[in-house]
C-alpha cells in the first residue's frame, strides 16, 4: 500500500467494528511455480515501475546505510584503524572501503541511478575537493573517487568505495542519492554517522607513504615512546604516553584542525597540516593547546616536568572548547605533536638535540661577547645554546621542493621565533639541513643553526668595536637522539642532520649556509692554535645533593712550554640556555659544593661552566662553555601479582629523597594505557633523605605489553620519573 492510499483510509471519519464474523476461506487452486526466466521478468517489472492499487509509483529510495564501522570489521582492520576507540568509520585515503545500503526495493541499474556524496568543512565545494560526488561504476580504478556494487541481495547492496591518495583528511558527512535514469524524483538519504578520513602511510601513492613495516609500526602505531633530556654527557630518558588511539584523542585532533584558519581544502597536503599543527600546539598567538612557561612559577597550572602523557593535555584542551592548558616546555610540546601527527596518520617521532643553538639574528652563528677583561657581556649575549631541545621529525614527500629533499622533515611546536608572523617552525627538510641548503622552505636556516652553527667568541675593544677572538666549530648539535625502532634504546641520528664534524663535507655545508645568512662575510682565516682545553664529566656526572666535581683538561700540543691563566664562572641555567645567575667565580681548581647550589637550581637542575683565558706565549685565546646537570633519582616501580585482563593487580612505587632537606607539597602522577587512567596522588611533605612508597591497585583492560608511568612533582625537585614494563595476559594460564 502506498502512502497516499494509507492516508485516504486513515482519514475515514468513523471506522468502527461492531461485529466480527469468522468465514472459512475456500481452498485455493494450486499456483504453478514460475520458471527462472519468469522470475527475472517479474523482478524487472518490480524495479522498473512498482505501482500500488491506486496507480501511484514507488520511487527508489534508501531506507538505511550501514557504514560497517565495527572495530573488528573488515574496514577498520584493513585500514589499520582498529586500535582507535569507538565504532565510527575511520579510514585512510587511497584505499577502498565498504558500506551496505538498504533500499525500499531491489536496485536495477537499467532503470535507476545511485551515487554517494561526501562533504567536509563549513562550505563544501566540488572545485575544492570538499564536496565529493562518487559515481557508481562497473570497474574501480586507482586514484579517483568511485564506487561499485560488489554484492546484491534483494533490496540490499554492498558498495566498495575507492578514494584517491590526495583526498582531504578530516570529518565527512555521507549521503546516498537515488533517482531515475532521467534524473527525475531524486531522493537523498543523509547518514546519521560520519566518516573520518586520515593520511595513509601504507599507500604508495600517499605523500606520507613509509615503506618499512617496522618503522610504520613504530612511528604510526606505537602509543608510547622515549624522550631524551639532560646534557650530551649525561643523557636522561623518560617514557612518554602518546596515546594517539586513546578515547577522545581523535576528536581532539580533528578539533585542532577545525580550529585552525587553514581552509578544509588545504588538509590534503601534509606540508600544510604539519605547519598548522606546529603553530596550534603552542598558545603563543592563536590560543593553541599549551601555554609555554620557563619562569619556574607554575602555581596556576601543572609543572612541565610533571607531565608524562599527551592524553590528559589534549582531552583537557578539547573538553574546555580550546582553552590552552598550563604549562609546557619543549619536550611537552614535542610529545603532544607526536600524538597529533600519529593520530592523523603522519609518521612522526620526538627528536632531542643536545647543545642546541638558538640563533636570534639569522647569522647562522652563535655569538658570545666578552668585555676587555674577558668577562661575559650578558646584555649582548642574545644567542643561546640550550643544553637540550626537543622537536619533531615527520615523514613525507616534498613535491614543493627539488627532488631529493623528501623523507624526514623537522618541525618545532615550541614557540621560539615567528615564521610568516606566527610562532611555528617547519617543515624543514632534514636533507637540506645536512647539506646547508637553507634557502629551501620552511624555516631551514633556524634549524640548521640549531644543529650546525659555529660558536663565535668576540672581545670588545677600548673603542667599543669587537674583534673575533675565537671560534668553536664543534660546539652545537651533538648526540641528536630519538627512540630506536622496536626497542627502548636510544638511536643517535646526528648523521642525518649533519656530516661528520670537521669533515670537508660538513665545512662546505656550513659555508654554504652562511652565505645565505645575515653575516655572509663572518669567517676569517684561522690562526694557529697549539693548546686545547676540554671539560670532562666522570661517569654519569654529579648527583643532586652531592658536590659537583668536573675535570678541566688543558693540553699543550706544541714542543714548547706554554703558560695560561684560566678564569671560571658557573651559573645556574634554564635548559633553554638562559642564565639565572652566577653561583661561583674563581680560578682553578674547580669544585662546586651542594651548599653553593642548593637554593639556586631551576627546573632542569642545569648549570653552565664558562672557562676563558689566554696563552701567555702565543696570545691564543682559550674559551669553552660546558653545560651539565645534577642527576635526579628515578622512581622505582615494581609490579605485584599476575597481570591479567579483568583481574586486579598492584604496583609499588618507591622514591627516596636525595636531599638533606624536606620536599614540600609532593605530588605523584600515575598513568598506564590499558592499565589505568591517569590520576594524581597527593603525598605532601617528604623529609630529607626519607623514602616514600605508594601502592597502586588497578585492573588491566587490554592485553599485550604495557607501560605504567609515574612522575614526581614538587618545587624543590623536578624530572623525577619512572616506568615499569608489564605484559598483560588475556587470561590466566595454569600449568598442570
Amino acid at each position: 500500500m502506498c502512502p497516499c492510499c494509507f492516508k485516504k483510509q486513515a482519514s475515514s471519519s468513523r471506522d468502527i467494528t461492531d461485529r466480527v464474523e469468522l468465514v472459512k476461506p475456500p481452498t485455493p487452486a494450486p499456483i504453478p511455480k514460475p520458471s527462472e526466466k519468469e522470475e527475472m521478468k517479474e523482478m524487472e517489472g518490480w524495479s522498473q515501475e512498482f505501482k500500488c492499487c491506486c496507480g501511484s509509483t514507488f520511487h527508489l529510495s534508501v531506507a538505511s546505510v550501514d557504514l560497517l564501522s565495527s572495530k573488528t570489521g573488515q574496514n577498520r582492520r584493513e585500514h589499520h584503524t582498529d586500535l582507535f576507540h569507538g565504532e565510527d568509520l575511520i579510514i585512510r585515503r587511497g584505499q577502498t572501503f565498504q558500506i551496505e545500503v538498504e533500499l525500499n526495493r531491489p536496485f536495477n541499474s537499467d532503470t535507476n541511478k545511485l551515487h554517494i556524496e561526501l562533504k567536509t568543512g563549513g562550505l563544501p565545494l566540488v572545485s575544492k575537493g570538499t564536496h565529493v560526488i562518487i559515481p557508481l561504476v562497473d570497474t574501480l580504478e586507482d586514484e579517483r573517487w568511485e564506487s561499485k556494487i560488489v554484492e546484491q541481495t534483494n533490496s540490499k547492496i554492498k558498495l566498495s568505495v575507492n578514494s584517491p591518495a590526495s583526498a582531504v583528511v578530516g570529518l565527512y558527512g555521507l549521503s546516498v542519492i537515488t533517482c531515475s535514469l532521467k534524473g527525475d524524483n531524486p531522493s537523498t538519504y543523509n547518514s546519521p554517522k560520519n566518516i573520518v578520513m586520515l593520511f595513509n602511510p601504507w599507500c604508495e601513492e600517499d605523500t606520507v607513504f613509509l615503506e618499512d613495516k617496522d618503522e610504520r609500526k613504530e612511528y604510526v602505531l606505537n602509543e608510547t615512546g622515549r624522550i631524551y633530556y639532560g646534557t650530551e654527557k649525561q643523557i636522561g630518558a623518560r617514557t612518554w604516553n602518546f596515546g594517539q588511539f586513546h578515547e577522545g584523542i581523535l576528536e581532539a585532533c580533528l578539533f585542532i584542525l577545525e580550529k585552525s584558519d587553514m581552509p578544509p581544502s588545504g588538509r590534503g597536503d601534509p606540508v600544510n597540516v604539519v605547519r598548522v599543527v606546529s603553530a596550534l600546539i603552542n598558545a603563543q598567538d592563536d590560543l593553541g593547546v599549551l601555554v609555554g612557561n620557563w619562569t619556574g612559577d607554575y602555581s596556576n597550572g601543572v609543572s612541565p616536568a610533571a607531565w608524562s602523557t599527551s592524553v590528559e593535555i589534549l582531552r583537557k584542551y578539547h573538553s574546555s572548547y580550546g582553552t590552552p592548558v598550563c604549562y609546557g616546555q619543549c619536550w611537552v610540546f614535542s610529545g603532544v605533536t607526536t600524538t597529533v601527527l600519529r593520530c592523523l596518520g603522519i609518521p612522526a617521532r620526538s627528536v632531542t638535540n643536545f647543545q642546541s643553538a638558538h640563533d636570534t639574528d639569522v647569522s647562522l652563528t652563535t655569538d658570545v661577547y666578552f668585555d676587555e677583561k674577558l668577562e661575559p657581556l650578558d646584555y649582548l649575549n642574545n644567542d643561546s645554546v640550550w643544553n637540550f631541545h626537543v622537536w619533531n621529525d615527520c615523514w613525507m614527500a616534498r613535491p614543493d621542493l627539488p627532488a631529493g629533499y623528501g623523507g624526514w622533515q623537522a618541525i618545532d611546536s615550541t614557540p621560539q621565533e615567528t615564521s610568516q608572523g606566527t610562532f611555528r617552525c617547519g617543515p624543514a627538510s632534514v636533507s637540506a639541513i645536512r647539506s646547508g641548503q637553507v634557502y629551501l622552505k620552511h624555516d631551514t636556516p633556524f634549524v640548521f643553526a640549531e644543529v650546525n652553527s659555529d660558536k663565535i667568541y668576540w672581545q670588545r675593544n677600548l673603542d667599543g668595536t669587537f674583534n673575533q677572538i675565537h671560534s668553536e666549530k664543534k660546539a652545537v648539535g651533538h648526540c641528536i637522539s630519538t627512540k630506536a625502532v622496536g626497542s627502548d634504546e636510544r638511536a643517535d641520528i646526528t648523521h642525518l642532520y649533519k656530516h661528520q664534524e670537521g669533515s670537508e663535507e660538513e665545512r662546505i655545508a656550513v659555508e654554504t649556509a652562511s652565505r645565505h645568512g645575515s653575516k655572509p662575510d663572518m669567517y676569517s682565516s684561522p690562526s694557529a692554535e697549539d693548546v686545547s682545553m676540554e671539560v670532562r664529566i666522570d661517569g654519569e656526572g654529579p648527583r643532586m645533593g652531592a658536590d659537583a666535581q668536573l675535570s678541566i683538561v688543558v693540553k699543550n700540543l706544541s714542543s714548547e712550554p706554554r703558560q695560561a691563566i684560566l678564569h671560571s664562572q658557573v651559573a645556574v641555567m634554564y635548559y633553554t640556555g638562559v642564565l639565572k645567575g652566577t653561583i661561583k667565580k674563581e680560578q682553578m681548581p674547580w669544585v662546586l659544593t651542594y651548599q653553593q647550589y642548593q637554593n639556586q637550581l631551576v627546573d632542569q637542575a642545569a648549570l653552565m661552566l664558562t672557562l676563558s683565558g689566554r696563552v701567555n706565549e702565543t696570545k691564543q685565546v682559550l674559551a669553552n662553555q660546558t653545560t651539565f646537570r645534577m642527576r635526579t633519582p628515578d622512581l622505582v616501580i615494581t609490579p605485584l601479582g599476575e597481570a591479567v585482563v579483568g583481574k586486579e593487580m598492584a604496583a609499588k612505587i618507591t622514591f627516596t629523597n636525595p636531599l638533606p632537606r624536606t620536599l614540600k607539597d609532593v605530588v605523584f602522577r600515575v598513568e598506564g594505557l590499558g592499565l589505568q587512567k591517569g590520576h594524581v596522588v597527593v603525598v605532601g611533605d617528604v623529609g630529607g633523605l626519607a623514602t616514600v612508597t605508594l601502592t597502586e591497585h588497578f585492573i588491566p583492560s587490554q592485553p599485550g605489553p604495557k607501560k605504567l608511568v609515574a612522575s614526581l612533582d614538587c618545587k624543590q625537585l623536578t624530572q623525577v620519573h619512572g616506568v615499569a614494563n608489564i605484559v598483560v595476559l588475556l587470561f590466566m594460564v595454569s600449568l598442570a
